[in-house]
């Protein structure tokens, strides 16, 4: 069995939102439209089913993780890339050629307070987070003890 590891994954609330995730029937939905190739790489080869995720919306007011999920479907090939009726399509992507894949989350529950952007900023133990380092990245791995310190942030401990 392989040791749990932990994600931030970021969304804009006005395109797919946390409360958008918590009201899908069984709380779960494809991670789908990543065009990052780094990213891509981190959902293709490295998340796996059980890991925990901290939900953060980017490009709002203010920047924040608002909830925690849990990978529930390990990557596999992202069919809006070859869908060009989506709103990521990319021709050089097809089914037999796959290039951007996808995992499956589960919300799990909403922080009791948001944990800001400028928070993380400025709490310690967050400075070298991935999250403050390469701030680009829609799929950020983060440390255990990140998670801990996110989730106290979060909890108001």
């Amino acid at each position: 069995m392989t040791e749990r590891r932990y994600w931030l994954l970021k969304s804009e609330p006005s395109d797919y939102s946390f409360d958008d995730l918590m009201s899908e029937e069984d709380q779960t939905a494809e991670w789908d439209g990543v065009r990052n190739y780094a990213a891509r790489n981190f959902l293709r080869d490295d998340i796996k089913v059980g890991d925990g995720v901290l939900y953060y919306h980017s490009m709002s007011k203010p920047n924040a993780v608002v909830g925690t999920a849990v990978v529930v479907k390990e990557g596999y090939p992202d069919d809006t890339a070859w869908d060009p009726d989506s709103d990521h399509p990319d021709p050089k992507s097809t089914s037999d050629s796959p290039i951007w894949y996808m995992v499956d989350i589960k919300g799990e529950k909403a922080l009791k307070n948001l944990v800001t952007l400028q928070q993380i900023k400025a709490t310690p133990g967050l400075e070298t987070c991935s999250l403050v380092r390469i701030s680009r990245l829609s799929v950020h791995p983060i440390t255990q003890e990140e998670w801990d310190i996110i989730i106290g942030l979060g909890s108001g401990g």
